[in-house]
């Protein structure tokens, strides 16, 4: 049996079990939240302090697997002092340069807007502010390997916690 590219790049790529998918269906949250291994195959070594639910997303569409984890606290998601971290990993074939984020089929937290190049937790990342869909703070996202994107989107009392949040992040 022969394995195409797209499989290839795939294959390392962490994706979400049947049973992770239908709690992101269903919108199962978790309290308290999980930790630092909440994602599969991804180990998410610093995790700020004080949130109080957390929710498993899976969002697969346009040939794209998405997979991640969103921690939040129990302040409306108008406060300007909310407390949110999602952590998502893409599985995306065609994915191999930072500057592809800018045209990725991602449903959400695209990087469509004003961003820049910059360099967090040893990681040369993509950066944009957070747009009203995702709320204020900054949105950060690298080519892990071919084939596998990670984003990470904090909310603003978190974005001086992004160099060491970037840093934990293992697959």
């Amino acid at each position: 049996m022969s394995v195409t590219p797209a499989q290839a790049a795939t294959a390392q790529c962490p994706v979400a079990s049947k049973a992770e998918a239908k709690r992101s269906y269903k919108a199962m949250g978790d309290t308290p939240p999980r930790g630092a291994d909440a994602i599969k195959g991804v180990r998410v070594g610093y995790i700020p302090t004080g949130f109080s639910g957390g929710q498993v997303v899976v969002n697969k569409h346009h040939g794209v697997a998405e997979y991640g984890y969103q921690w939040t606290d129990k302040r409306s998601d108008t406060d300007p002092k909310a407390r949110s971290l999602w952590v998502r990993v893409v599985c995306w074939p065609k994915a191999g340069k930072l500057s592809q984020l800018k045209n990725a089929p991602f449903d959400l937290g695209t990087f469509s807007g004003d961003t820049k190049q910059a360099t967090l937790g040893g990681r040369k990342v993509l950066t944009m502010q957070g747009d009203g869909a995702l709320g204020t703070g900054l949105l950060v996202g690298w080519v892990e390997r071919k084939g596998t994107v990670v984003t990470v989107m904090a909310s603003q009392p978190l974005v001086g916690d992004l160099d060491k949040i970037v840093a934990g992040i293992r697959l």
